[in-house]
């Protein structure tokens, strides 16, 4: 496995982890990824704190990852978070910009540094 740079804020829920993570984006022109189990959700938006508007800098949009990318009706976990992560991942470092991993969830953090070998399980 090859060893790339970038920047995770982690921390416990409204700690400012948003605001910081987006100003590192700014200043390094980088894009967030969020490891946010809640923030998943489509519609699941202020039980969550996904405050889209903290990821704009001086009017301009931080581009963001994985937030709202799947419903409350269907099953996603750590697997799936993984193997959405490492897409978005690679996508980042192919196009020269830095990852911003911002969030909280601790096992899907631990999922993606220790490089968890998960099956899809029906």
């Amino acid at each position: 496995m090859s060893e790339y740079n970038c920047v995770v804020v982690l921390g416990p829920t409204a700690v400012g982890k948003t605001a910081i993570g987006v100003q590192i984006a700014s200043y390094f022109g980088g894009e967030i990824i969020s490891a946010d189990s809640r923030q998943t959700y489509k519609g699941l938006d202020i039980g969550s704190g996904k405050d889209l508007k903290d990821y704009v800098v001086d009017g301009k949009q931080i581009p963001y990852h994985m937030i709202d990318i799947t419903t409350l009706d269907k099953e996603y976990n750590v697997f799936h978070y993984q193997q959405e992560f490492y897409r978005v991942f690679d996508d980042l470092i192919s196009r020269g910009v830095l990852p911003v991993i911002v969030g909280g969830t601790g096992l899907y953090l631990d999922a993606i540094i220790r490089n968890y070998d998960l099956i899809d399980v029906p």
